[in-house]
């Protein structure tokens, strides 16, 4: 009967996983954000920042469209931080880093 039971919760836990796992470019964008960013933002769903004054990439949807962080990628993010790097993204960059970002909202 126990065997039964988890080899039923198997199958179900391989039926809904493709629809869990992220996609290449998703997956691509966080590996990205973790190399790059989260030294200093959080990147994930719960954590706070480790710099306060880095908002959590879980809130820039509240701020600006996704979408419309294409062109500062691509031309080079500025802030008023002295302490945040300039960024210029490839257009395969942009794509993961705002694929990887919409899963975030």
């Amino acid at each position: 009967m126990l065997r039964f039971a988890l080899r039923q919760a198997l199958v179900t836990l391989m039926l809904i996983s493709p629809a869990l796992a992220a996609s290449p470019a998703e997956q691509r964008g966080k590996t990205f954000a973790l190399t790059n960013c989260a030294r200093c933002h959080s990147i994930d769903r719960t954590t706070p920042s480790p710099l306060k004054v880095a908002p959590p990439f879980r809130t820039l949807h509240k701020r600006y469209p996704i979408e419309s962080l294409a062109e500062a990628l691509a031309e080079g993010i500025v802030t008023g931080h002295p302490t945040m790097p300039e960024f210029r993204l490839e257009p395969d960059q942009i794509h993961d880093l705002l694929s990887f970002l919409k899963t975030l909202e």
